[in-house]
């Protein structure tokens, strides 16, 4: 056998400048990476995922379990790394926790960074879009979105109707396919309202966001939509990306 003999070649180190964001996606989410990916593949970012355990169904108890996996999951994320902005990927689990305490906990683990929520996002998005009154669309059961609508009354939206699919599990809700969403819209009034609220990371509506908002002469934020725009503005990326609803152009 041959002796072995290594030839030492010489790296060249690059530390690249492109801004980092951090995403904390559910176990059990089938679509906010996907999500990210597909809008943000053209941008000069970085974008890194970590997932933090969560059980269904979806439910106050389980949504507060994950806190506690929180500042570990973030920090896992390029550990003693720049992030420059963590994105945590629930909405209902925003609503039911806290941004604040949700923020807390990310800046504990990566201390400099900005945060975001797909709630507080849209809070963004609708004042972006001047949506003061609107119509909830969910995949939730009832419990769930209690919380929502009353989280947004807090807020100062008015909500004039809330339809939801009504269901307990991830998995379910990201098999509903994009064409049932645009049919199930055609069956909310929207004819009050400044625009319609697509709420959860798990629904898979923004490949058709354009379409919809077109057929329904409407403004259509979504949670994934409205998080990675909170996150690109967050990082001084302002550029307009078509494809996706209007607040993308914006």
């Amino acid at each position: 056998m041959k002796e072995f003999n290594q030839i030492n070649l010489t790296p060249i180190i690059e530390n690249t400048p492109n801004p980092r964001i951090g995403v904390v996606a559910l176990s059990t989410d089938f679509t906010i990476e996907q999500d990210f990916r597909k809008i943000c593949h053209m941008l000069p970012i970085d974008i890194f995922v970590n997932r933090i355990p969560f059980e269904n169904p979806l439910n106050q108890e389980n949504y507060l379990k994950m806190i506690n996996h929180l500042e570990e999951v973030v920090g896992n994320i390029l550990p003693g790394e720049r992030i420059d902005v963590v994105a945590y990927g629930c909405t209902s689990g925003t609503v039911a926790i806290g941004a604040e305490k949700i923020s807390s906990k990310i800046q504990k683990a990566k201390p400099n960074c900005c945060t975001t929520t797909p709630i507080t996002a849209s809070l963004k998005a609708f004042e972006k879009l001047n949506m003061k009154k609107i119509a909830v669309l969910t995949p939730y059961p009832k419990k769930v979105n209690q919380t929502i609508f009353d989280y947004l009354i807090n807020n100062n939206i008015e909500v004039e109707s809330f339809s939801s699919f009504n269901l307990n599990y991830d998995s379910e809700i990201a098999q509903i396919k994009p064409e049932n969403i645009i049919d199930q819209i055609s069956e909310i009034n929207l004819d009050d309202v400044d625009g319609l609220f697509v709420s959860c990371t798990a629904m898979k509506i923004v490949d058709v966001l354009d379409m919809a908002e077109q057929k329904f002469q409407t403004t259509i934020v979504s949670s994934n939509q409205a998080i990675i725009w909170d996150c690109l503005r967050l990082i001084k990326v302002n550029t307009s990306i078509k494809g996706f609803g209007k607040l993308l152009l914006n």
